[in-house]
């Protein structure tokens, strides 16, 4: 006769977590390969992290130092931070936390721990079952571990965080530099953008800086807007006519970028000398080159842009 799994309280499989499930996962420290893609072994209880002790450290099939942490009610803070702890002090680079009830913030946190660093978080849930009259038996279940998504995603994040400081670095000197020139960007603070811009005078037209990993540019950007699309393509066909005149002005040629297939249009400089991956030593000289090409290209077309008929956007 086939019979029906039945959840019990987990205290009535296990009264006391260190003398009854503890000692007890590291007699079956197997079950656990069950569930997760590690081979565990070499199970030990109680070691000592410093003034603490760790429920069980055991072995990977690399040999690999594991902590597990066993907590049979709710997931805590407290309890995170001794996963992270144990960790740290035993140079482990894995950590499993077995817990009756994970919190949702638990195991947000323990994701985002999978993404942000080189080690290997486990978060296990914690049962316990009887089939028909049989003896009670845990059931562990995997609520989040490290993937290669999630690792492939930590890492982008990182990218994404160390781009952003280089970014801020860059703009920072060339915002410096730039207002012992000139006041066009003096009111304006560095982000994290590949671009900063202040106002061209009329409303949906700006003086941008624009900088890549290794190109840099000065820009006057065209975009006044939702459902404004023929208005960007009117004001730059406008100025356009004036091509002759402007790149007199500039002292230059510019690349002149209607943009059919998108919202807004700009005009450009390119500048090739480096950008914010580059060596530092190189700065120097880029935002010379963007600010020199900034003052020009605001005197070139700031006469035109004045004369432009623009309603508020």
């Amino acid at each position: 006769m086939i019979q029906k799994i039945t959840r019990i309280p987990l205290r009535d499989a296990f009264k006391h977590e260190a003398l009854d499930f503890t000692r007890w996962l590291e007699e079956n420290i197997d079950v656990l390969n069950d569930c997760l893609d590690i081979t565990l072994s070499n199970a030990e209880r109680e070691q000592a992290a410093g003034d603490f002790s760790v429920d069980i450290v055991c072995e990977d099939e690399s040999g690999s130092k594991v902590i597990i942490e066993n907590q049979l009610e709710k997931s805590n803070h407290d309890h995170l931070g001794k996963v992270i702890t144990y960790l740290v002090a035993l140079e482990a680079k894995t950590a499993i936390w077995i817990v009756s009830d994970p919190r949702p913030e638990h195991v947000s946190a323990i994701t985002w721990l999978n993404e942000a660093s080189t080690a290997s978080f486990y978060l296990l849930k914690l049962e316990a079952i009887q089939i028909g009259d049989s003896a009670p038996a845990p059931l562990l279940t995997l609520i989040v571990g490290p993937s290669e998504s999630t690792k492939a995603v930590g890492k982008a994040k990182q990218e994404f965080a160390e781009r952003y400081d280089l970014r801020r670095n860059f703009w920072t000197k060339l915002l410096t530099y730039a207002k012992t020139k000139t006041k066009l960007h003096s009111g304006i603070s560095p982000g994290k953008q590949n671009w900063v811009g202040t106002g061209a005078g009329k409303s949906g037209l700006a003086y941008n800086y624009v900088v890549w990993e290794h190109e840099a540019a000065a820009e006057l950007y065209i975009d006044r807007g939702k459902e404004c699309d023929e208005e960007n393509k009117a004001i730059f066909d406008a100025l356009h006519a004036k091509k002759e005149q402007i790149e007199a002005a500039f002292e230059g040629k510019l690349d002149w970028q209607r943009l059919d297939n998108k919202r807004a249009c700009r005009v450009r400089v390119l500048l090739e000398g480096g950008g914010y991956r580059d060596d530092e030593t190189k700065f120097e000289a880029v935002h010379a080159a963007m600010v020199d090409a900034m003052i020009r290209l605001e005197r070139a077309f700031k006469p035109h842009v004045q004369k432009l008929s623009i309603e508020s956007a």
